[in-house]
């Protein structure tokens, strides 16, 4: 990869809907020498796929929350798929430090986060933290910089 890709992989991730040609524009390449460079980088898994990030334009009617528990070795694989089984549980993530695993859940009021915190507490020990807001969020952007140098 090279710092032509690291430009096309920075303008798709600015906006995944630009036009091969708008991107060939900007880049100083042909049309076609840029789908190859996007169809190559496909091909190779450099680019996993396109998708569409949902924006807050209707109020929060539901709670994002961190629940970090710490859960036995033995009673792991029961946690596990019991969280893969849990509607409301986004993400599961298998952690360091004084807690083995933080869950990621989205409830749809105070009560359903409560009945998962008692869930789990039947597991082991919890700490809750309920997610106020999201400063910055690149869980759908590609972090293509190089250290040092600055975006397109």
């Amino acid at each position: 990869m090279d710092e032509l890709d690291r430009k096309i992989l920075r303008l798709l991730s600015a906006d995944g809907r630009m036009t091969v040609k708008d991107i060939a524009r900007q880049v100083s390449l042909t049309s076609p020498a840029v789908s190859e460079r996007i169809r190559r980088m496909e091909k190779t898994g450099v680019i996993a796929g396109y998708t569409v990030v949902l924006g807050d334009a209707e109020p929060k009617s539901h709670i994002d929350a961190l629940i970090s528990i710490s859960v036995a070795p033995a009673d792991r694989q029961y946690f596990i798929t019991m969280v893969e089984n849990q509607p409301g549980v986004t993400q599961c993530f298998h952690v360091t430090g004084s807690h083995s695993f933080i869950v990621k859940v989205s409830c749809a009021g105070i009560h359903e986060l409560e009945h998962l915190i008692n869930r789990f507490q039947k597991l082991g020990q919890t700490s809750t933290q309920i997610i106020l807001s999201a400063p910055v969020d690149r869980r759908f952007t590609l972090d293509v910089h190089e250290h040092g140098k600055d975006p397109v």
